[in-house]
């Protein structure tokens, strides 16, 4: 954002973490909680927890945001994101360490947050106004420009209780920016909105940010931190993991998911081997929706089969996760069942939803069958693989010239490709953009 990093300079510091810790006692069977009484003697009800009695929800987190910065935070389910806003937000108190923040702070963080059910949205938007610091008159003065905002009509006179998710989203989001916050906590409450009021509030963001006001968000939608944020923050399991630049960040935070998914589904892969070899099977493929399952994925004659799949990276590693442009191999083993003059060896990569990415086999090659008598392995080498970033599912098969399929495995793989530039399709290729004459920009 323009500005941010002169203001950030200057030294103007908006929220300030330093070593935050949050712990909370872990319930183990037979456990008992601490009395009240001794909650007041000892300050709090996790005073003198161990780590080991503990939940750690986190871990000694330390930031500073610059006054009319963008920052957001992101990571995994229960990495921590929430219970940071939430301490920030003055709602939790940290076990150990402290959080400074200057300025009135607005926080939309849980959906419907400090809205009584029974009384109308118009009562609800005076005592959460209220509750955020501004006089009666100020609330008076706002009030039309806050149910515009909301898009909620005639529905401001009806209880809140016959709200949905998307009109408490509304009418919360609404207030919060019409009390003129200094600092706004956004939670990921944000996309229970439509398209429509999702950019209002962008708009919204985007005015108040111009305005000098701080903006701390959490989302899923790592596209929108991109975008919207200065800098961003990487979580995991309660610890700091990554802090900087949002595409450095969730470029980072990209890879090791995909690459945990990527041992995870070399796990699964292992124990599905296992479980085939134990049961007198060969095939590897696990038979995750049992005989049934696997009939609809695979399929023909079986004159010649494909005992093992693998995709390996260029140093010949075994991995499932991989960056747009990488070498990818994809290694078939395969065995006739009695000798053959007539095959061909194929693949194609899919997206979930069946879309055909890309596929060739060896006849295509201009590969002719000469002989396949023994057990061998079949590998086809791709030394870019330029596939936008997302999951694909890979089939694999062996059959005759004609088409005729020995062995069909549908859906055999998945894996998935990270990639620094985003775009639309599954192809990424290498590209650069230029201008001449009268166009001006700069490079983000």
């Amino acid at each position: 954002m323009s500005g941010t990093a002169d203001r950030a300079a200057a030294g103007a510091v908006a929220i300030r973490a330093e070593g935050v810790s949050k712990l909370y006692r872990r319930l183990a069977p037979g456990a008992r909680l601490a009395t009240l009484k001794s909650a007041l003697v000892d300050r709090s009800l996790t005073a003198g927890l161990t780590r080991e009695e503990a939940i750690v929800a986190l871990d000694g987190v330390s930031f500073e945001v610059g006054r009319g910065e963008a920052f957001g935070i992101v990571g995994g389910n229960g990495s921590g994101k929430s219970t940071l806003l939430k301490i920030v937000a003055g709602i939790l108190r940290p076990t150990a360490g402290r959080v400074a923040v200057d300025g009135r702070v607005a926080a939309l963080i849980e959906l419907g947050a400090g809205f009584h059910p029974e009384i109308s949205g118009r009562e609800n938007v005076y005592i959460n106004g209220a509750i955020l610091g501004l006089p009666r008159r100020e609330i008076d003065r706002r009030f039309d420009s806050i149910v515009e905002f909301a898009g909620l009509g005639a529905f401001i006179e009806e209880p809140v209780k016959t709200y949905s998710s998307g009109m408490y989203v509304r009418l919360g989001f609404a207030v919060a920016v019409h009390t003129d916050p200094d600092v706004l906590l956004v939670d990921e409450v944000l996309s229970v909105g439509d398209e429509a009021f999702s950019h209002r509030c962008l708009r919204r963001i985007q005015e108040l940010l111009a305005g000098g006001r701080t903006i701390l968000f959490v989302s899923h939608d790592l596209d929108l931190i991109a975008e919207l944020c200065d800098r961003a923050l990487w979580l995991d399991g309660g610890r700091q993991r990554l802090l900087g630049a949002p595409r450095r960040v969730i470029d980072a935070y990209r890879q090791a998911v995909a690459e945990a998914e990527g041992e995870e589904h070399r796990r699964d892969k292992e124990a599905d081997a296992a479980a085939a070899a134990a049961g007198g099977g060969g095939d590897g493929d696990g038979g995750e929706a049992g005989e049934a399952g696997e009939e609809s994925r695979r399929w023909g004659s079986r004159e010649a089969e494909i005992i093992a799949l693998r995709l390996r990276a260029a140093g010949g590693e075994e991995r499932y996760a991989f960056a747009s442009g990488e070498e990818v191999t994809f290694e078939l083993e395969v065995a006739p069942r009695e000798p053959l003059d007539d095959f061909v060896f194929g693949v194609g990569i899919f997206t979930p939803r069946g879309i055909e990415c890309w596929g060739t086999n060896s006849d295509l090659a201009g590969f002719r069958p000469r002989r396949f008598d023994a057990p061998a392995t079949v590998r086809l080498v791709c030394p870019a693989l330029r596939l936008a970033a997302g999951e694909y599912l890979l089939d694999a098969a062996v059959h005759a010239r004609d088409g005729a399929p020995y062995d069909y495995r549908r859906r055999a793989l998945a894996f998935t490709v990270t990639a620094h530039e985003r775009g639309a399709g599954v192809y990424l290729p290498e590209h650069r953009w230029e201008v001449a004459g009268g166009v001006e920009w700069e490079s983000t």
